[in-house]
């Protein structure tokens, strides 16, 4: 890590489509490192692939580092120094920088056209060699290339790799890499249509952007060596490099938004909350250095090391970043959750003088996912058909006799009650328990099966006589009776 610079990172994503959770995973080291140096986060769009661009994918880029909360300091909508943001717009500069490389030898013109190239991949191929470009227009004199460059031939640039030796490279997450210069392909770098190649625009994209620490995935790490023969031969100092290993569906398979696997806007329609998910993609091939695993994104900038970074996939859990958002949700204020919770009550209550804040407290510590809500709340409305075995219960030592007996003690208790308070109601009813000498669970889980007519509420059978009102509960009850005669 460098004392001296400011740490300036980027994310450089192309707007394909959805925000996949690797992709976000990047940019989130990326935010996390620059925030913790004092230094600055850029925003780069790098849209030169046309094939696979997709219309208003920019658009969900900026929506989705917005609502995870990774704000750049420079980009393509705020501008800044280095702009513009947008490769296309940038296409100018590239082909300058490929003829400085040729000329100083380290790149070259090739004349190959497609056929030849497709003919010796086909040879390389059948002969089991791993296809890479054979040089053929490596060493071609000064004359042969000022005469098909006269002559209109089309062309592309190709680096010069050396053929011998070996390059090294360093990187944070996976140490000293060295690799034989033998396997180093001579990448095109300018198509013949004179747009630079991903490669090529990447490089000069960073230098040009005063990138100091590149964050990206570890596919990228068998180009790097050719990266920094680019870096050497132009002169420049290179980046640090952090590369962080895939985001994994299982032992075996990536994580692929191709797969139809859930993107981040995906996640968030699913109900779970942006912070959750940001705080559940940071802990993806990252280990914090104590036991707690819930962080806000400030508490993450604080606590964020490289160092932390891992080697190895991480799987992605769903289980654990349902638990994530559980805890995050049980850390909302009881009025923020309140609002959250409310278009997901609604789906399933109509009743209209319900008290939402009363259902969303009960909710709120036993939600772990909004589009739950629904399905916990859904005997509001109406009491479902439902079992009376629901009534045996081998903990409560209940059964449908002894519910029957429980409801039959409850309804003229409660039938009398002049308030109708969660207060009034536990009052009255823990006194019947202590005056019949029985435990709590022989009469209060008669009631909550009564009131609901379901095994797993959001509440005991109190608070929901207390939000369903005194006629909807006693009519509840008296069903029940009625059922268990």
């Amino acid at each position: 890590m460098s004392d001296t610079k400011t740490v300036r990172t980027r994310f450089a994503p192309s707007p394909t489509g959805y925000m996949h959770v690797g992709n976000l995973r990047t940019a989130l080291y990326a935010y996390l490192l620059a925030r913790k140096n004092g230094g600055q986060f850029l925003l780069r769009i790098e849209d030169t692939d046309r094939e696979r661009y997709v219309e208003g994918a920019v658009d969900i880029i900026y929506n989705t580092l917005k609502q995870a909360g990774l704000q750049w300091d420079e980009g393509p909508d705020i501008g800044g120094p280095c702009g513009p943001y947008i490769q296309s717009e940038r296409m100018g500069m590239f082909k300058g920088y490929a003829e400085r490389l040729v000329e100083s030898g380290h790149a070259y013109y090739c004349f190959c056209d497609k056929e030849r190239l497709e003919e010796m991949k086909r040879v390389q191929q059948a002969s089991g060699i791993p296809p890479m470009y054979d040089g053929h227009c490596r060493n071609l004199t000064k004359e042969e290339i000022a005469e098909k460059l006269a002559a209109g031939i089309p062309y592309v640039i190709r680096q010069k790799c050396p053929r011998t030796g070996t390059v090294s490279f360093h990187d944070e997450v996976f140490g000293d890499i060295t690799v034989d210069a033998s396997v180093l392909d001579d990448q095109v770098l300018i198509k013949t249509d004179g747009m630079p190649t991903y490669n090529f625009a990447n490089v000069v994209d960073d230098h040009t952007m005063g990138i100091t620490h590149v964050v990206r995935g570890s596919e990228y790490l068998s180009s790097t060596p050719k990266y920094n023969l680019l870096y050497e031969a132009f002169g420049w100092e290179k980046p640090v490099y952090i590369h962080c290993s895939p985001v994994m569906k299982s032992a075996t398979e990536k994580l692929s938004k191709r797969n139809g696997d859930a993107s981040f806007e995906d996640l968030i329609a699913q109900g779970y909350l942006p912070e959750a998910v940001v705080n559940y993609i940071a802990l993806l091939g990252w280990s914090p250095k104590g036991e707690e695993e819930i962080f806000s994104l400030a508490e993450l900038v604080e606590e964020f090391d490289i160092a932390g970074i891992s080697k190895s996939g991480a799987i992605f859990d769903p289980l654990k970043l349902k638990a994530i958002n559980g805890a995050w949700i049980r850390r909302l204020s009881p009025e923020t959750f309140a609002a959250l919770a409310e278009p997901y009550i609604r789906k399933t209550c109509r009743k209209e003088d319900l008290d939402i804040p009363a259902v969303a407290a009960l909710l709120q510590p036993r939600t772990e996912l909004l589009q739950d809500i629904p399905e916990q709340v859904d005997f509001i409305d109406a009491l479902p058909d439902y079992d009376i075995a629901l009534y045996t219960h081998k903990k409560m030592k209940t059964n449908a006799e002894t519910a029957l007996a429980a409801l039959q003690a409850a309804l003229p208790v409660l039938e009398a009650l002049p308030d109708w308070t969660a207060d009034a109601i536990h009052e009255a009813l823990f006194g019947l328990i202590a005056a019949q000498g029985v435990k709590n669970g022989w009469m209060l889980w008669p009631i909550r099966v009564a009131v609901s007519g379901k095994q797993f509420t959001p509440g005991g059978g109190i608070e929901l006589c207390a939000i369903l009102g005194k006629e909807e509960s006693l009519s509840r009850i008296r069903t029940g009776i009625e059922k268990l005669k």
